[in-house]
């Protein structure tokens, strides 16, 4: 049996025992999971699609929220030789098992100096660069709303200039919350909402809905502004000053 067969069955073994892996979280923290199911191939498709668009080119790109690692696994044949990849996820679990399914990968993508496992929150996750793309599986409803902006801001702040942020949202949780959680969770979930959308109608480019993930999911993709010209920064400049 060759090199080749052997790592793709122990490929195949990973994601079985992802899967388990992201149901026995889900059931000690679903607050912070955000799911009960890893996301579906159509889901990762599309979150994924930008940087897909691009691997041609040398890459920056960051996966936060990684989980069990549904996504990192679409995202490694797509990391090239000059490209990185940062995986991110707050669970220590989730990381040691992401820093498995990393160092089993038969692809060369799979090698050390281009994709790196860190156990972090987003919102305190200190690094060096930019990105050219970040992949977002944060469960955005079940945090705070302050939370969710300091996690937007971040991520804004990480990007090149023009760089684009891709994530996905659960169709029908705040009708799920209505009907079934107190009145001051509903509320909090109405206000994460609203501070989405604000972050949606400044920035986003594209939304695709997902019917056959569990749940359905809207898919979003946001652009980081473009750098100021360095002449019209200095009028804007003297604008300012003259007002």
């Amino acid at each position: 049996m060759d090199t080749w067969t052997t790592s793709h069955e122990r490929v195949l073994a990973r994601r079985s025992a992802g899967g388990w892996m992201f149901l026995l979280e889900a059931a000690r923290d679903l607050r912070a999971t955000g799911a009960v199911a890893p996301s579906s191939r159509r889901l990762g498709k599309l979150l994924t699609d930008r940087v897909r668009e691009e691997s041609g080119r040398a890459l920056t790109v960051l996966e936060a929220g990684a989980g069990s690692g549904a996504i990192t696994r679409v995202l490694l044949p797509l990391i090239g030789p000059g490209s990185r990849l940062d995986v991110v996820d707050s669970n220590p679990r989730f990381v040691g098992h992401l820093r498995h399914l990393v160092d089993a990968h038969p692809a060369p993508a799979g090698h050390h100096e281009r994709v790196h496992v860190h156990q972090a929150r987003i919102e305190h996750f200190d690094v060096p660069r930019r990105y050219d793309a970040i992949v977002s599986g944060l469960p955005f409803t079940n945090f705070d709303p302050a939370q969710v902006a300091a996690i937007m801001d971040r991520y804004l702040e990480l990007l090149h200039p023009g760089g684009t942020l891709t994530y996905f949202a659960y169709r029908g949780t705040r009708l799920a919350r209505s009907l079934l959680a107190s009145r001051s969770e509903a509320r909090r979930h109405r206000e994460v909402e609203q501070v989405l959308a604000a972050y949606q109608r400044r920035h986003a480019v594209g939304r695709w809905t997902v019917w056959g993930n569990l749940p359905p999911a809207d898919v979003w993709q946001l652009r980081a502004p473009a750098a100021v010209p360095a002449a019209d920064s200095a009028a804007e400049g003297r604008l300012i000053t003259s007002r």
